[in-house]
């Protein structure tokens, strides 16, 4: 395992996962920590406030994940979902991620990720008694290595008051922010009324600016060419328009008409 860590320190990063979380509050896990198994929901959300949610509350609906590999003209999309608890329950889909993420040994790419994502996540594996062995192969929870890189900490150098929000950035860098009438506050409120997956189709697009926000992070560092930059971004728009015209908010952010191809 010490042998394999050492190479993946080494050797240029040949697959990556950009992901995101979507979550709502968990009321009963809530209620058990507030000592309040008797009370109804209306009195756990009272209890419980209208404040941020402690992280092991954040009950995940969705995950989000695209994943990219490099080829030699630039970077290349060969996934990307964002399965939901209408599909699976969270547990499984919590053991599916991890499983595909240690198969892959990629490296990991969010947004806030290492403030949000990866600690709910691991929270969410416990609370699921899910065994996450594939979130293990790589130093994922180590905050200063390059296994898993949070965009927000880094283009912030990891100074909490210079955090800029990924909507924000995106817009800044000429890319599209995030679908109209939709962000992670809306969540809870969708899933209620039965909109999961339109708050998958959210993800998805979410993970997309990641990504792209991403690309420009590697051209910066000299990492990829402005040559290779552009060969990513049609490579997008290639992937988009041949297996995601189902989104409309991915056709809108690469700039394609809505078609009847694969979702």
């Amino acid at each position: 395992m010490l042998d394999r860590l050492k190479l993946d320190c080494i050797m240029p990063e040949q697959t990556i996962i950009a992901w995101d979380l979507e979550t709502v509050p968990d009321i009963w896990a809530a209620a058990r920590m507030l000592d309040l198994s008797m009370a109804t929901e209306a009195e756990v959300r009272e209890a419980l406030g209208p404040g941020f949610p402690k992280h092991p509350l954040h009950k995940i609906v969705c995950i989000g994940a695209l994943v990219a590999s490099r080829q030699a003209e630039g970077w290349r999309v060969d996934a990307l979902g964002a399965p939901h608890v209408k599909e699976r329950t969270e547990g499984e889909l919590i053991s599916a991620f991890a499983e595909r993420v240690g198969q892959l040994r990629p490296q990991l790419i969010t947004w806030n990720g290492h403030s949000f994502d990866l600690p709910v996540l691991r929270y969410r594996a416990m609370v699921n008694r899910v065994s996450a062995e594939g979130l293990q192969v790589r130093q994922y929870f180590h905050r200063y290595t390059d296994d898993a890189i949070d965009l927000c900490d880094v283009l912030g150098s990891y100074v909490p008051g210079v955090k800029v929000k990924l909507d924000e950035v995106t817009k800044i860098l000429g890319l599209p922010g995030k679908p109209e009438g939709i962000d992670g506050s809306r969540v809870e409120e969708m899933v209620r009324a039965g909109q999961i997956e339109e708050v998958a189709r959210y993800c998805e697009t979410d993970v997309l600016n990641t990504y792209r926000v991403w690309l420009v992070y590697e051209l910066f560092r000299g990492a990829i060419t402005a040559k290779e930059l552009d060969w990513s971004e049609a490579q997008i728009r290639e992937f988009v328009a041949s297996r995601k015209t189902a989104n409309p908010h991915l056709c809108g952010a690469v700039g394609i008409a809505k078609g009847g191809g694969r979702g």
